[in-house]
C-alpha cells in the first residue's frame, strides 16, 4: 500500500485528464467525514474541471435534515456515499439509515452503493425499498476476480440491474484481481455481464484512481474498458465514457 501513502491533489490529476483526453472528473469521497466532504467542496471551487463533489453525511443522525439543508446549497455537491463495504452484515437495513437514505430524493441527489459481491443480495432488498431514487453501483460490487468467482456475482447483480433506477461503475476492476499478474481476458466475463444486464445507458466508467495504481497504471485500466467497449456503436462508447456521468450526476 505504500504507493498510495501520499497526498494525491488536483495538481497530480489534471495532467493525467489532459494526456487521456477527459475534460473533467468527479471527486468521491474516502472518509466518512464532513470535514472531508467541505474539503472537495473547497477543491472543486478551486479546479473547473472537478465538475462534481460525492460526498459523505451520517444518514443516521437526528440532524439529517439539517445537515441535507446545509448541502444543498453546494451546487457542485451531486450525492453522497457511505462505505458499506466496511460496515457489519445488517447495516444496510438499519431503520435510521433508511430514514437518511429517503430523505435524498427531494434534493435530487443520487447515493453512490459501494460494497463487496458478497453484499449484492442485501443491496438488492435496500435499493427495492427506494423506486425513486438514483443509485450507482460503484466497482462492479466488487467482485471476487482473483479466484475466478461468477456466478454468485452474477445472480446478483442479475436481480440488482432489474431495477432501473440503479446504474453502474466500470471501475476498481483491477484492485480485485491480482494485483501484479492479472491480464485483460480476467475482466472480460465480468465486463460483459455488466454489459448485458445494465446496457450502455445505465454503465458509467470510473477510474477509482488513485486506488488503482496499486494495480495499475491510469492508462491501462483505462484502456481496458476502451478496448472492451471498442465493439459498440459510437453513441454507446459516449455514453458510457461520459454521457451517462453527465446525466446521471446533473452536470
Amino acid at each position: 500500500m505504500k504507493i498510495l501513502k501520499q497526498d494525491f491533489l488536483p495538481e497530480s490529476l489534471e495532467p493525467i485528464l489532459t494526456e487521456n483526453k477527459f475534460d473533467g472528473c468527479i471527486t468521491v469521497q474516502v472518509n466518512q467525514s464532513e470535514s472531508e466532504t467541505n474539503f472537495l467542496f473547497d477543491l472543486a471551487n478551486q479546479n473547473s474541471f472537478i465538475k462534481g463533489v460525492v460526498g459523505w453525511i451520517d444518514f443516521r443522525s437526528d440532524q439529517i435534515n439539517e445537515r441535507l439543508d446545509y448541502f444543498w446549497q453546494f451546487k457542485k455537491l451531486k450525492g453522497f456515499r457511505h462505505i458499506v463495504q466496511s460496515e457489519p452484515k445488517g447495516f444496510l437495513q438499519r431503520k435510521d439509515f433508511l430514514f437518511g437514505i429517503s430523505q435524498l430524493e427531494k434534493y435530487n441527489f443520487t447515493y453512490d452503493v459501494l460494497i463487496y459481491h458478497h453484499q449484492l443480495f442485501e443491496a438488492i432488498e435496500f435499493v427495492k425499498l427506494f423506486p425513486n431514487q438514483k443509485f450507482v453501483v460503484d466497482h462492479l460490487a466488487k467482485p471476487d476476480i482473483l479466484h475466478d468467482e461468477l456466478i454468485n456475482w452474477s445472480r446478483g447483480i442479475k436481480v440488482l440491474s432489474s431495477f432501473e433506477n440503479v446504474f453502474c461503475k466500470l471501475s476498481g476492476f483491477t484492485t480485485e484481481a491480482n494485483w501484479n499478474s492479472w491480464k485483460p481476458e480476467h475482466f472480460i466475463p465480468y465486463f460483459e455481464f455488466i454489459l448485458k444486464n445494465f446496457g450502455a445507458k445505465r454503465l458509467l466508467y470510473g477510474s477509482d484512481w488513485p486506488v488503482c495504481l496499486l494495480s495499475s497504471s491510469y492508462k491501462s485500466q483505462l484502456h481496458l474498458v476502451e478496448n472492451f467497449i471498442s465493439k459498440l456503436s459510437t453513441s454507446e462508447k459516449q455514453l458510457i465514457m461520459g454521457g451517462n456521468t453527465i446525466d446521471f450526476y446533473n452536470l
